[in-house]
């Protein structure tokens, strides 16, 4: 007799926030913010992957609404933020206090639960690190932090490209062979160049070399979707500089820092096969830390675990 597959846990039904707003948080940026579910209910907040990526209304289904009040909102210079994929006073240590600023003027509350996925795993660890004090627990979905060999594995022979060979050439296509010996260093080159046409090339090859191996399966729908030239610019825009700035952290400094966490509970939840954020970052982050976490290694991809995990009230 075959073994019964557990039933698979989905998103909550959709809502539609109860407030919405801008935030300025200084710096000439004005960040777009929501919240929804029960004005009453356990505070979180959800950062958003990226940088650049923007929320979704998605987004607001990965909590039971009836229990916790959600907070989620757009960093500095994607989605509804503005102005558009600047680039000028965003880096990560302007977005924790951001968050704080969201926290104690929009959320207004003392503390709140964290939940971050990829690029919003990075910016939660920070977050914690930065102010542990306001953090009553840390969700992580598909670890990213910002080490050298995660950059490599994304834009340098030898890592994703192993995996995905063709999908890495059409990757290579805007770069002329003299340049790719650090394909951040030239696509910031067109990027910020003055070149609209090139910029947008650029954009749309970046972002789709993510939307290319950000899903288990082929998804026509994803690459699509990052390709749109509102997205792809933001997105490939802020991600480069992020990338060629290495987050603006120290090597290691995420590991490091881990016993800033102690007493605040985590939950890790890590795709095996995930390739834009590999499972040997979440592995490094829940051993520094697995007195106070739990991990799960799920067969599936970031995307994949996105739709499928859904919060326990704590």
């Amino acid at each position: 007799m075959d073994a019964m597959s557990p039933k698979r846990r989905t998103l909550y039904p959709a809502i539609e926030p109860y407030e919405t707003g801008m935030i300025d948080v200084g710096d000439g940026h004005s960040l777009y913010w929501e919240l929804c579910g029960n004005p009453n209910g356990k505070p979180v907040v959800f950062l958003h992957g990226g940088p650049g990526g923007g929320s979704s209304p998605d987004h607001r289904r990965q909590f039971n609404p009836e229990k916790y009040k959600i907070l989620v909102f757009d960093q500095r210079g994607c989605g509804k933020s503005t102005p558009y994929a600047s680039l000028e006073n965003n880096t990560t240590w302007d977005l924790v206090e951001d968050i704080e600023k969201l926290r104690t003027q929009v959320s207004k509350v003392e503390k709140w639960q964290v939940f971050g996925g990829s690029w919003g795993s990075t910016l939660a660890l920070a977050y914690a690190q930065t102010h542990p004090e306001r953090v009553t627990e840390l969700v992580l979905r598909g670890i990213f932090l910002f080490d050298q060999y995660e950059i490599d594995w994304m834009y340098k022979d030898g890592g994703a490209s192993q995996v995905y060979p063709d999908k890495f050439a059409e990757f290579l296509e805007p770069i002329p062979e003299a340049e790719r010996g650090d394909l951040v260093e030239a696509y910031a080159r067109r990027l910020t160049g003055d070149d609209e046409d090139e910029k947008l090339t650029a954009a749309k090859a970046w972002s789709k070399w993510e939307g290319d191996i950000v899903t288990l399966l082929p998804s026509p729908a994803t690459v699509e979707r990052f390709m749109e030239p509102e997205m792809a610019i933001a997105v490939a825009r802020i991600e480069n500089h992020y990338m060629a700035a290495r987050g603006w952290f120290e090597e290691g400094q995420l590991l490091k820092d881990a016993e800033k966490l102690r007493g605040i509970p985590g939950v890790i939840v890590q795709g095996r096969h995930d390739t834009c954020t590999p499972p040997m970052a979440a592995w490094k982050r829940w051993r520094s830390w697995r007195d106070r976490a739990t991990a799960t290694i799920a067969t599936a991809s970031m995307t994949r675990l996105a739709a499928w995990l859904s919060l326990p009230v704590r």
